[in-house]
């Protein structure tokens, strides 16, 4: 079951493109696609049993119909199934992540305000999953790259491990990204930080030489950019197909779900955004 790619649809535009992007990630997997539509214990529309039931059977039903026909259309070969879970959204979504290989969903569903990108569902889940979230806004192909950020912290060598099987899956470029600040005016120039510079390349390779031993045929392109990692990866999101980062990096406190960069770049990356947290190890 955790070859399955799950996306989660309300019905709204944007959980419309992250079911655009679920099918084609589950078609290129030969994996079978999950649709989940949640329901809440009790919906606040009708007042009745009678109300209650026709709601059920009548939108939310349609929801799904609507997303199982899109998918198949798309992908005529494709094992679609689809679930009308009831509960909390963030709670029943977390359920489903723990059998998914990726869990996908929209920026913003039906609930919220207008001028938000980011739902506070969407927001729950990505910092709580056990699988990888993909969280679409802006659904971009045809760049042939997709980005990850790298700082040496274990949720990014799991971020690394997700991109690399992306890239190798998609035939794309990969760009690796290791964003870093040397102290002191820009304009100045020295050796020490030349050798800083030079040891955070070192570092780079060492984390991506296991990978690009496994995946020999994806070309990889680093990046050591000067910058703000929030910044840099923005940037770049804008000319690539995905954007992939760890939940939380080296910074911060440990008791967060979810660290500053992926947080900010759940706002303002311009193409899919895949947060990865590595998965925990199996009980005995």
């Amino acid at each position: 079951m955790t070859d399955t790619i799950m996306v989660g649809v309300d019905g709204s535009g944007r959980s419309l493109r992250a079911l655009v992007w679920a099918a084609r990630e589950a078609a290129l997997r030969s994996c079978a696609l999950r649709i989940i539509h949640v329901l809440p214990p009790e919906h606040e529309y009708a007042s009745t049993p009678e109300g209650r039931a026709w709601e059920e059977s009548h939108r939310d039903r349609s929801v799904v119909a609507e997303a199982t026909t899109i998918a198949r259309e798309a992908h005529p070969d494709l094992d679609v199934t689809s679930a009308l879970p009831s509960g909390a959204p963030p709670a029943v979504l977390l359920a489903e992540s723990e059998r998914a290989h990726t869990l996908v969903l929209g920026a913003k569903g039906l609930g919220g305000f207008g001028s938000l990108l980011l739902g506070s569902v969407a927001l729950q889940v990505v910092g709580h999953a056990v699988s990888p979230v993909v969280v679409v806004n802006h659904v971009t192909t045809g760049h042939g790259r997709i980005v990850v950020g790298a700082d040496g912290s274990a949720h990014s060598r799991a971020a690394l491990a997700y991109a690399f099987e992306q890239a190798s899956l998609h035939g794309s470029q990969l760009r690796t990204v290791h964003a870093w600040s040397h102290p002191g005016p820009h304009a100045l120039v020295s050796a020490a930080q030349n050798a800083a510079a030079q040891e955070r390349r070192q570092a780079l390779e060492e984390w991506l030489a296991p990978l690009i031993k496994e995946y020999p045929g994806v070309e990889v392109v680093e990046e050591l950019p000067d910058e703000d990692p929030v910044l840099a990866l923005a940037r770049v999101s804008d000319r690539a197909d995905l954007l992939v980062v760890g939940s939380r990096g080296r910074g911060g406190f440990r008791g967060l779900a979810l660290g500053s960069v992926s947080h900010h770049l759940l706002q303002f990356s311009q193409c899919p955004l895949a947060v990865v947290r590595p998965r925990p190890e199996p009980t005995a």
